[in-house]
């Protein structure tokens, strides 16, 4: 699963409208949050730093809960930027996600242990399950 990293509100513009999972390096204005909602009409997740997450308003809050966009506190460990503009979730978290299902173990243990062992926000990895695994 690949994880759209968008360092400045001038990138906003240039996104894929196809985008369903964004991160944002920077603090998002009200402004900023319509306008990635009407540049990416398709998509899903929003995840902020934790540091800039107390900032969001409670109107932008009912409206990611109308447009039915899930907001998820987290950061892309280790990525580089200049190097590339997606952080991809590497393939052995849903190899391994896939595999605990297999053997019967409930969704919060998953999220759990999943997001202990890989720096990944539990909602981000309950994300990863209902996206990337079949029910």
């Amino acid at each position: 699963m690949k994880i759209r990293v968008v360092s400045s509100r001038e990138e906003i513009f240039t996104l894929n409208p196809n985008e369903r999972v964004v991160h944002l390096a920077f603090r998002p204005s009200n402004k900023d949050v319509f306008a990635l909602v009407e540049t990416c009409p398709k998509i899903e997740v929003i995840q902020l730093p934790k540091s800039y997450m107390g900032t969001i308003s409670k109107s932008m809050e009912m409206f990611f809960k109308m447009q039915r966009i899930q907001l998820i506190e987290g950061d892309v460990w280790g990525h580089r930027k200049d190097i590339n503009e997606y952080y991809t979730v590497p393939s052995s978290v849903t190899e391994k996600i896939k595999e605990m299902k297999s053997e019967g173990i409930s969704t919060e243990d998953i999220e759990a242990k999943v997001s202990r062992e890989r720096k990944l926000n539990p909602k981000m990895v309950a994300y990863i399950i209902s996206k990337e695994t079949p029910a």
